[in-house]
């Protein structure tokens, strides 16, 4: 589709994962119960945290609002995934597009924000136990996601506007399985060079930030636990930042392979491979990390089930 400006784009053609169709069944079987289990996972944390007395603590408070996220941005790009094994020709209408960059935009600075705020949550209850809920108060807690929500609102937005107040006049067809700044970019006949700065600092800015308080945190940590004289002692503390130390090393280790990898043997077939991973793998991991690994999690889930037998009997 081609025009002179930006009204002459009404939407967008999406290419998908792969264009070989012996594939196409077997691959939208497994990225459904990927999905699927990502949906029941995060919305079970989230009901979990929710209604159980014993979590309703700083650090599930914020494993909540990591779920909600995991939700968000997996929502806003599975399902018109799926919908492209399914279909001839996936197509997306142009404000569709713009909206689901939005709000990819939107969860992914978020998630950042939130393992940043958990990072030190944990540092605040291993390195000062004893002014743990003076520090991490309930309005604390509001207030540092108030602000991680607006602030990314506000560059999602930010964001979005400066991609789609482009001239798209060559080509509407997406090398992607969902609307990312990189192809959208490619397809502009405008000049990108502001946008691709505003967006290149964002990013770092958001990246280097978040990664700078955890790493801080984690060396804090990891200075008072070496102080604990009991080994009994020092993997207590230690477990009490497994799961969310396990989580940050999986995203952030998908992001910096994305992001920071050489011009020379950057694909966008590389960018699909590891968009798959971070949209909808980790999302689908991240609640299982934490059901598996935390005692509290687990226990949980136990009175849950006892409740419901007890219903059901």
């Amino acid at each position: 589709m081609e025009g002179s400006n930006l009204t002459a784009v009404t939407e967008f053609i999406l290419l998908g994962i792969t264009d070989r169709p012996e594939l196409q069944a077997p691959l939208f079987l497994l990225f459904l119960i990927i999905y699927l289990t990502s949906l029941l996972g995060n919305l079970g944390m989230i009901i979990l945290t929710q209604v159980d007395p014993r979590l309703q603590t700083p650090m599930y408070f914020f494993l909540r609002n990591l779920a909600i996220t995991d939700l968000g941005y997996s929502t806003a790009v599975g399902p018109k995934m799926l919908e492209n094994f399914v279909l001839d020709q996936n197509t997306i209408p142009y404000h569709c597009c713009a909206l689901q960059l939005a709000f990819f935009h939107l969860f992914i600075a978020c998630e950042l924000l939130i393992l940043a705020s958990m990072s030190y949550d944990r540092y605040v209850a291993i390195c000062h136990p004893l002014l743990y809920t003076v520090i991490m108060s309930q309005k604390v807690c509001w207030v540092l996601m108030a602000i991680s929500y607006l602030y990314c609102a506000f560059v999602s937005l930010l964001v979005t506007m400066k991609v789609f107040t482009l001239s798209f006049c060559r080509y509407n067809i997406i090398s992607h399985f969902y609307c990312d700044n990189l192809p959208l970019l490619s397809l502009a006949c405008s000049d990108t060079h502001e946008t691709e700065m505003i967006i290149l600092f964002l990013s770092a800015m958001n990246l280097i930030s978040s990664l700078f308080i955890i790493l801080v945190s984690y060396l804090l940590i990891l200075i008072a636990i070496l102080r604990i004289n009991s080994a009994e002692g020092r993997q207590k503390a230690f477990s009490t930042c497994g799961s969310h130390l396990t989580v940050v090393t999986v995203f952030y280790g998908t992001l910096i392979f994305m992001y920071v990898q050489p011009k020379s043997s950057h694909s966008f077939d590389t960018d699909k491979v590891a968009s798959i991973f971070y949209t909808l793998v980790i999302p689908m991991l991240n609640p299982l990390i934490y059901s598996l690994r935390n005692k509290d999690v687990k226990c949980a889930l136990q009175r849950s089930q006892k409740k419901l037998c007890n219903i059901c009997s």
